[in-house]
């Protein structure tokens, strides 16, 4: 595996996917190894080194490996590799490389709903990392989610929205939910990787609320995070090693995982909503694997939403 810029602990998903490799060793006696990635320009030479290694599979973690990992797979053919957060286009997609998707805005939409349910001051936030399609999906299935509890509260709930530029400025993404929650938010919401680590130590200063991402993040601050949008990046990266694991050839295509397929979800620990808004989003939940709500992924689906 080799990490984007986040690292192996950056408490998100380069972590996750890690833990899901260990997870792999201690099942199927996998050997499994990691390369940390500095910074962009290490991408290019640590897949080289997994290559050297003679790995069986190779893990990019994060959608900024792409161009990478379709380099060095073209010039692997022999070597299977898989990218999460990222889906080739048929048409250039080398035919030893898979890409995992998640529908990140279906635990983003749960999150938003609950976040409407419990804010009392009427002014939620997100805070997001980079800007791109990835992230897009966190920030307007959160706005949905919200919407959608505002509409069945009867009351306005606006969500500010504002990116740190940054997945590892933890003090950047402190600075930014600090000023919201001085300007009135009670809940704000990340995904923001390492930078948002940031966010929920604003909380804990400020006495609020945080909605962690990709993984339960309570620990970082058991009585401010009010729940989490988890993204199993472990669970999918266990699923599709096993494939390979198993002889199978798991090239030129994307494997997406959902709500559907318990990929994506919401913490059992609900001590800090209560049962009834947690129960409440259960049930949101249950209406989006049977298709009764569709959360956005887009600002132009944001735009139709509920229309």
């Amino acid at each position: 595996m080799v990490t984007d810029t986040g690292g192996v602990n950056d408490q998100s998903f380069n972590q996750s996917a890690w833990e899901g490799l260990q997870t792999l060793k201690d099942e199927m006696g996998a050997d499994v190894n990691y390369i940390e990635s500095k910074q962009e320009a290490d991408y290019a030479t640590n897949l080289d080194k997994a290559a050297d290694d003679e790995a069986q599979l190779i893990w990019g973690v994060g959608f900024a490996m792409a161009d990478a990992i379709g380099i060095a797979a073209t010039a692997n053919p022999d070597i299977q590799y898989a990218i999460i957060d990222n889906g080739y286009d048929e048409a250039t997609m080398p035919d030893n490389v898979a890409g995992v998707m998640f529908r990140a805005q279906e635990p983003s939409f749960v999150v938003g709903y609950i976040a409407g349910k419990t804010t009392e001051t009427g002014k939620v936030g997100f805070v997001g990392g980079v800007t791109s399609d990835i992230i897009d999906q966190f920030q307007y299935g959160f706005q949905a989610g919200v919407d959608y509890a505002s509409e069945e509260l009867g009351k306005t709930i606006t969500v500010d929205v504002q990116y740190a530029e940054s997945f590892t400025d933890a003090s950047k993404g402190k600075a930014i939910a600090s000023k919201m929650f001085s300007d009135g938010c009670d809940i704000v919401f990340h995904a923001a990787g390492g930078a948002g680590v940031g966010v929920i130590e604003a909380a804990k200063d400020a006495g609020k609320y945080a909605i962690g991402v990709d993984r339960d993040q309570a620990y970082l601050a058991p009585e401010n995070v009010l729940t989490s949008a988890m993204k199993l990046v472990n669970n999918a990266v266990i699923a599709v090693s096993k494939e390979v694991i198993e002889g199978k050839e798991i090239g030129g295509q994307t494997y997406t995982y959902g709500l559907t397929e318990d990929a994506v979800g919401i913490p059992e620990e609900h001590s800090l909503m209560g049962d009834e808004t947690y129960n409440a989003a259960l049930e949101v939940e249950e209406k989006i694997k049977n298709g009764e709500i569709v959360p956005p992924a887009n600002a132009d689906e944001y735009a139709q939403f509920g229309k």
